[in-house]
C-alpha cells in the first residue's frame, strides 16, 4: 500500500502579507496586493505596476551576515521555510536529519543580480565581480540554504519549470515520500524577478497588463476586459510528511496530497497548446493518480493568469476533464490578488488550497465585473465563499508547455 501524504506545516511571504494569517486574511477579504513598482525607475515601460512584498526584513529570518548579501528570493524560501517549520512543530535533529528532503521550485532565480552585475562590469570591469555572484543567482541555492538553516539533508533538488515550478516540486516532494525516499519533505515555490529585464521581457511578449491607473484592477482572471498578467513575487512552502510519522508525533494536518499530475503541450514556447489539450490531460492525469472520480472536486485554484489566452482555454480544458460538472466546481484565481508569482506560484497556491480546505472557504476572483463570455463557470467573483471542500484541484502552466495539477484532499 502506498504512504500517505499529509501537509503539517505551511509559511507564506507573499505581497498580500508577511505570514499566513495575515495572507489569507487579506486574500479572504478580496484585497489586492498590486500597487506602482517602486524597485526601480519603471516610467519608460508599458507597465508600471506589480505584486510587490511590503515590508519584508531579512534580518528577521536571516542570519546577518546572510540577510546583507543574499538576493531577495533566497530571503523569501527560507523566511516561509522558517514560517512552515515552526508551524508544523518539526523538529529536525540527527535522529531524523536524513530523512526530511528540500524541493522547490523557482523560474529566474537572481535576475536582479544578474542585471545589476552586468552594468556594474561595463562600468567597471570583471575585476569587481563579487564572489558571491554564482551562488546567489542559481534556483537551487532555494534548497541549499534551507538545507543549510534547518538542516534537513534528505533529497534535495530545485525544479525550473517556469511558471508550473512551484507546483512540480510539491508534486515531486510528494512522490518522493510515497516511494519511501524520505519521511518529510520541505516543499513550495519561490520568485522575485521585479525588474527592469523581467518587465521589460515580458512587455515585448505583450504578456504583462497596462492598467497602470488602476493597479488594484489590473488582475483579472476570466474578465471580459483582461488584459494580461501582473508580476508578483514571493514564497510558499509546505511540510510533507509520510501520515504515520505526522501521526506519531501528533502533527497539525491540513489536508492530505492524493493526485499529482504532469504534462507537456508539445506545441509552442509561449502559448498554450489549442482549446487547452495540454491542460486537460494534465487535469486528467492527476485524477487517474488519485484514484478518484471527477465529481468529487469540490474547488479549483486556476491558473488563471488574467491573459485571454490562458483564462480561455483553461475553461476549455476543465469543460473537457469535468463535463456537465464543471458549472458546479468552484473555481478561483487567487492571481487576482497576489499578481502572478511565476515560478513562486505553484508553492503559494498549493497553500491557499490547502487553506481553503482546512477552513472551509474559497477565496475569490476579484475584478471579475463583466465575465467574458467564453469563460462561464462559477469562478467566485469578488466574495469569498464559505463551502465544504472535500478534494481540490490546484493547476500550474508555464511557457515551454509545461503543465502541473495536483489533488488535495480533507484529512480523515
Amino acid at each position: 500500500m502506498d504512504r500517505r501524504v499529509v501537509i503539517t506545516g505551511v509559511g507564506l511571504v507573499t505581497p498580500l502579507g508577511i505570514g499566513v494569517d495575515e495572507t489569507w486574511a487579506a486574500l479572504c477579504a478580496g484585497q489586492s496586493g498590486i500597487d506602482e513598482i517602486t524597485r526601480f525607475d519603471a516610467s519608460a515601460y508599458a507597465t508600471k505596476i506589480a505584486g510587490e512584498v511590503k515590508g519584508f526584513r531579512p534580518e528577521d529570518f536571516l542570519q546577518k551576515k546572510d540577510a546583507k548579501r543574499v538576493e531577495l528570493f533566497l530571503a523569501y524560501a527560507v523566511a516561509a521555510t522558517r514560517m512552515a517549520i515552526e508551524d508544523s512543530g518539526l523538529i529536525i535533529d540527527d535522529s531524523n536529519r536524513n530523512r526530511v528532503g528540500i524541493i522547490t521550485g523557482c523560474g529566474l532565480g537572481g535576475l536582479n543580480m544578474i542585471e545589476q552585475t552586468s552594468v556594474m562590469i561595463s562600468k567597471k570591469g570583471p575585476k569587481r565581480i563579487t564572489p558571491f555572484f554564482i551562488p546567489m543567482i542559481i534556483g537551487n541555492m532555494a534548497p541549499g540554504m534551507i538545507s543549510i538553516y534547518f538542516g534537513a539533508k534528505g533529497p534535495n533538488s530545485s525544479i525550473a519549470t517556469a511558471c508550473a515550478a512551484g507546483t512540480h516540486a510539491v508534486g515531486d516532494a510528494y512522490k518522493t515520500i510515497v516511494r519511501g525516499a524520505a519521511d518529510a519533505m520541505i516543499t513550495g515555490g519561490v520568485e522575485s524577478v521585479i525588474s527592469p529585464c523581467c518587465i521589460g521581457g515580458f512587455n515585448a511578449m505583450k504578456a504583462l497588463s497596462i492598467r497602470n491607473d488602476e493597479p488594484h484592477k489590473a488582475s483579472r482572471p476570466f474578465d471580459r476586459d483582461r488584459d494580461g498578467f501582473v508580476v508578483g513575487e514571493g514564497s510558499g512552502i509546505l511540510i510533507l510528511e509520510d501520515l504515520e510519522c505526522a501521526l506519531e508525533r501528533g502533527a497539525h494536518i491540513y489536508a492530505e496530497i492524493v493526485g499529482y499530475g504532469m504534462s507537456g503541450d508539445g506545441y509552442h514556447i509561449a502559448a498554450p497548446a489549442p482549446n487547452g489539450e495540454g491542460a486537460a490531460r494534465c487535469m486528467q492525469a492527476a485524477l487517474d493518480n488519485s484514484g478518484i472520480s471527477y465529481d468529487k472536486i469540490d474547488y479549483i485554484n486556476a491558473h488563471g493568469t488574467s491573459t485571454p489566452i490562458n483564462d480561455f482555454y483553461e475553461t476549455m480544458a476543465i469543460k473537457e476533464v469535468f463535463k456537465d460538472y464543471a458549472s458546479k466546481i468552484a473555481v478561483s484565481s487567487t492571481k487576482s490578488m497576489t499578481g502572478h508569482l511565476l515560478g513562486g506560484s505553484g508553492g503559494v497556491e498549493a497553500v491557499f488550497t490547502a487553506k481553503a480546505i482546512y477552513e472551509s472557504i474559497a477565496p475569490p476572483t476579484i475584478n471579475l465585473d463583466n465575465p467574458s463570455d467564453e469563460c462561464d463557470l462559477d469562478y467566485v467573483p469578488h466574495i469569498a465563499r464559505n463551502m465544504n471542500i472535500d478534494f481540490a484541484m490546484t493547476n500550474s502552466f508555464g511557457f515551454g508547455g509545461t503543465n502541473a495539477s495536483l489533488i488535495l484532499k480533507k484529512y480523515s
